[in-house]
């Protein structure tokens, strides 16, 4: 939201503060400074003295203006909207301006077409003022040539209101924050609460409410008005925070809703067909817009309706058939409350946002909607002229507003921390627009976010100021807990896999239903997805049943943007439903490994790619106990595997890994192969020891024995690590598989066997072993393995 500096020295005097103060003012108030904006130096208004053709060129003047300088300066300007006598922003040489896309140009002195021009007289679009323009700002005419332009529009802040917030999403919300937080008193009425229009039940002719959605609305009829041009007092306010001055009487409405927060509508009366009727739309109706666009309707939307048709969508925009135009005369001004959670349903629904249905989905106070009306009133009477009716046309009942919230002062002190008197925490809550009364606060109807008595101790420390309490150690020792257990474990994986130079990926929970045929985790545990019963869009309609499927998306579009040797992690919940339909969530790890082993340099101009193997290894590095990879049969992936820890009755399965299938790889712009492993965090966490160990070198030399032998082609290597590593001999250290060896063909071996090579390391701890027992050691491992596989040694 924006809000004019000038705008809120209309409320409250701030020239003692810089916009620095301020702006530290505002952040520390808890309301985010999103960026500020002020016009640049070398920026003054100026008169135009005479306007002449230029000599060689019909599209173009020559001017001559008065800058406050003493004499004139001539501008070559191409606009036409303008009179001689008019006052412009004028652009000195030396002004930098925007020029767009965080772009900018300076002005200089030159020759247009062969005249000399000192300057640029500007529109509103070119100060930063407008989206878009058709000429020179034309200015008041009481400013003085000479004058900066950014004393006529003084700095704007963009703000980030919090939802919690509707209440500063006004000039006058805002003004009473900074007024408390600063001390000083605030000028004019705080509040719109009170009115001292006369008000009657509305007949049922008049305005009628068929749906809860509207609890409290009123209208007011003003006859005889004037549509016209608004007066330069209202188009600079407007222009300030970026609106586009339209009539007199849409410039009102959003006038008031700037200033106060409400929204207000008015409908040319002689367009209305019968009384108001605030309804639920036909299944199906129709609604042209404001906007120039037609809506279908649903029957959860809330119309604002004469006898024959819609003419406004409920808190969200009017209707192009029923807006003010010059020739209008006579309208109703529109005041109302509207239940936020149906404002916001259609406004998603539609895609349809407008000032007005921002604030009323945050919610408006329902007790100011007569008092703001009565404003309007005023000025339209003002500016517009006319005659209003004497009395104000309500249905419904706004409410009684927020209860009232007890504090004790000294809970107050303690949760903050510090020793604040009593004074001064009843002061800083009076300021805030609360009334004592008895041991409780009346709270003040614009404060919907004021409701226990911990947002009142909240309150003090904020306008209190945090760095005026002292800084105090309240925290006790506590022992670690298996959530701390489990995060401690998870940052030492991602410290681990970052150091094996794995990127850590960040990924939506949400994915379509395509991707769900990238999934490995659903299908080998009888799981299914799980649905979004209200989806915000087609491509996030599914809660992610594993961590693979956005793993890939992520894949493909590096790949797409240069980067091809990829090696991606990514840690967090998955989603799935069991077959009796329980929604069940698990914490996975996922890995995805494609491109080249190694950096392609001078060293080694084509590196082999990656393959399974490689992905097997960064799994060995992050469980030490070892893992298996024990194929089974899925469609999903070539080489398919299940990652198991242990063997035998033992093995834990914490996983799945393969190869993505070439043909599903492409169309995802992956040309190399592509590894992929999923996690089940908890069975990893439960296998993996996490405590280091000791052990110290050996004292004696090792022997090394050499085994090959034939197997059958379809024995796993798996099932021979899981031989060695259960055999039981105390001089076996270390079994590795150095060569396997096929022969398609049979030329040289059988095509259904193959040949693996081991070699074996056999040490004693306390002495040096001779041959002759190494040779038996090696005798009865052969012996076992011949009984267990029925190999033949080469």
């Amino acid at each position: 939201m924006n809000v004019s500096l000038q705008w809120l020295g209309d409320h409250v005097d701030f020239s003692e503060y810089s916009i620095q103060q301020l702006d530290e003012l505002l952040t520390f108030a808890g309301i985010e400074v999103e960026g500020i904006e002020s016009l640049p130096n070398h920026l003054v208004v100026a008169q135009i003295l005479s306007s002449e053709k230029h000599p060689d060129a019909e599209k173009l003047s020559v001017c001559q203006v008065d800058d406050g300088s003493g004499k004139p300066r001539q501008i070559v300007c191409g606009a036409k909207n303008y009179q001689v006598g008019d006052k412009v922003p004028l652009a000195l040489p030396g002004c930098v301006l925007a020029a767009g896309e965080g772009k900018s140009f300076e002005i200089k002195e030159g020759k247009l077409r062969g005249v000399d021009s000192l300057g640029m007289m500007c529109s509103a679009k070119e100060l930063g003022l407008a989206a878009d323009a058709d000429g020179l700002l034309i200015l008041s005419p009481d400013l003085k040539p000479g004058t900066p332009m950014a004393e006529v529009y003084p700095a704007v802040f963009e703000l980030e209101i919090t939802p919690n917030r509707p209440d500063c999403l006004s000039h006058l919300g805002v003004a009473r924050e900074l007024a408390a937080l600063a001390k000083k008193p605030l000028k004019g009425r705080a509040h719109f609460g009170e009115t001292n229009t006369s008000a009657r039940a509305a007949k049922a002719d008049e305005v009628r409410l068929e749906s809860g959605a509207c609890p409290y609305y009123t209208a007011r009829i003003i006859r005889g008005v004037k549509v016209t041009e608004s007066p330069d007092w209202l188009k600079q306010k407007l222009i300030s925070i970026g609106l586009r001055p339209i009539n007199n009487l849409v410039d009102i409405t959003n006038y008031v809703l700037m200033e106060t927060g409400q929204p207000l509508h008015v409908f040319d009366l002689a367009k209305l067909e019968g009384g108001i009727v605030v309804r639920q739309a036909a299944e199906g109706e129709t609604f042209l817009a404001l906007d120039g666009k037609e809506y279908t309707l649903e029957a959860e939307d809330l119309v604002i309706a004469d006898a024959k048709k819609a003419v406004a969508i409920g808190g969200v925009m009017g209707g192009e058939d029923s807006g003010v135009t010059e020739t209008t005369t006579d309208v109703l001004l529109e005041a109302a409350y509207f239940n936020p959670q149906a404002v916001r349903r259609t406004g998603r629904r539609l895609g349809l946002h407008s000032d007005s249905s921002y604030r009323f989905e945050r919610g408006v106070d329902p007790l100011q909607v007569a008092g703001v009306s009565e404003f309007a009133t005023k000025l339209i009477l003002d500016l517009a002229g006319g005659k209003a009716d004497a009395e104000l046309v309500v249905a419904g009942c706004p409410g009684e507003g927020p209860q009232p919230v007890a504090l004790d002062n000294d809970y107050c002190r303690r949760i903050i921390g510090a020793e604040i008197p009593d004074a001064t925490i009843d002061g800083i809550l009076a300021s805030l627009g609360l009334e004592k009364t008895g041991g409780a606060w009346k709270i003040p109807s614009f404060r919907l976010d004021l409701v226990r008595p911990i947002d009142l101790v909240e309150e003090v420390a904020r306008v209190h100021g945090l760095d005026g309490i002292p800084a105090t150690t309240m925290a006790t020792f506590a022992s670690a807990s298996k959530a701390d257990e489990a995060y401690d474990f998870l940052r030492s994986l991602q410290d681990r896999l970052a150091s094996l130079g794995f990127h850590e990926a960040r990924n939506l929970k949400l994915i379509s239903g395509a991707q769900l045929a990238d999934d490995l985790a659903t299908s080998h545990r009888g799981m299914s997805p799980v649905r979004l019963k209200n989806p915000l869009n087609d491509e996030q309609d599914y809660l992610r049943p594993g961590i693979v499927p956005g793993l890939l998306a992520s894949a493909s579009r590096n790949v797409r943007f240069g980067t091809s040797d990829l090696r991606l992690f990514e840690a967090g919940r998955v989603f799935v439903a069991s077959p009796k339909g329980d929604e069940i969530e698990h914490e996975h790890l996922a890995l995805l490994m494609t491109g080249a082993r190694i950096h392609r340099s001078w060293a080694d101009s084509k590196p082999k790619s990656l393959d399974l193997h490689d992905l097997r290894a960064v799994l060995e590095a992050i469980c030490p106990e070892g893992v298996n990879f024990v194929p089974v049969s899925d469609g999903k992936l070539l080489c398919a595997c299940s990652v198991e820890i242990g063997s035998g009755k033992k093995a834990v399965k914490i996983g799945m890994a393969g190869i993505v299938p070439p043909a599903r790889a492409r169309e995802l712009d992956l040309d190399a192969p592509v590894m992929v492993a999923e996690l089940n965090l908890k069975k990893l966490m439960s296998v993996v020891k996490t405590e280091i160990r000791f052990a110290d070198l050996p004292k004696f030399p090792g022997s090394s024995r050499d085994v090959a032998m034939l197997v059958p082609g379809d024995l796993a290597a798996g099932e021979v690590a899981a031989f060695f590593e259960g055999y039981d001999e105390s001089l076996l250290i270390s079994a590795e598989l150095f060569d396997v060896f096929t022969d398609p063909t049979g030329a040289k071996l059988a095509p259904d066997k193959k040949s693996l090579a081991y070699s074996l390391l056999y040490r004693a701890p306390e002495k040096t072993l001779e041959a002759g027992e190494v040779e038996a050691a090696h005798g009865k491992l052969l012996d076992s393995l011949k009984k267990t596989f029925h190999v033949e040694f080469r």
